[in-house]
């Protein structure tokens, strides 16, 4: 329990100096709630914790937006640092399947690696993409990006490919419709369904008022 403990606690050293000058929808803030919650969803589903925990940790060590679109980095980075450190062999390259197939924009594309340890971790990135926190994020993000709040002739794009979604630079209120009003049926845990049935419709909420706002009328 001791090494496992010290895997994680040098995990977690390495990912904070390594984002700590990241975007804040993707810094180590992003990189402990999904962590969190990893950890409540383990407590109701059965899979590897420390490939789980390890996975979290760094999942967004080098997010392909911000590395010219390089998505082989983040794994690659992972792998050489939990190698340096002592990992198994084994759990290194589950981890490093699990951060390359992991993302919204890689199941928009062919996805042919599965586990259960991915089902947890895309399922606690996922939910740290909605509800109150994913507003936020969507927003912060949308403004790093310069891009509009809210355009009303820009319609969203709900069935975009991998590439289209990677290139899009629609207004953020977009991104609601195109990727995050549909993570709720994209969860693959029993967990993770039940949180994201409330944070969905708080999302949901929020846009019937921000239309009123918009339009100017009183609620």
């Amino acid at each position: 329990m001791q090494a496992v403990n010290d895997t994680i606690e040098q995990t977690v050293a390495f990912v904070k100096a390594q984002l700590a000058h990241a975007e804040a929808g993707h810094d180590w803030w992003h990189i402990q709630r999904v962590w969190n919650n990893v950890n409540l969803l383990l407590c109701h589903e059965q899979a590897h914790r420390l490939t789980c925990e390890l996975a979290a940790l760094l999942h967004d060590i080098a997010d392909s937006k911000f590395h010219g679109g390089d998505e082989t980095l983040g794994p690659r980075i992972a792998g050489e640092f939990l190698g340096s450190i002592g990992v198994n062999p084994n759990v290194v390259r589950h981890v490093q399947d699990i951060i390359l197939n992991m993302s919204y924009k890689a199941s928009l594309g062919t996805v042919t690696f599965h586990s259960k340890e991915l089902e947890v971790v895309q399922d606690a990135d996922r939910l740290d993409a909605i509800g109150a926190i994913g507003i936020a994020r969507a927003f912060h993000y949308g403004g790093f990006r310069n891009r509009e709040l809210y355009h009303p002739e820009v319609a969203p794009n709900v069935h975009q490919d991998k590439e289209t979604y990677k290139n899009s630079t629609a207004p953020t209120i977009n991104h609601f419709y195109e990727k995050l009003l549909l993570l709720k049926d994209k969860m693959n845990t029993e967990a993770a369904k039940r949180i994201a049935e409330q944070r969905h419709a708080f999302m949901e909420q929020f846009l019937e008022q921000f239309y009123r706002e918009w339009a100017g009328q009183t609620v």
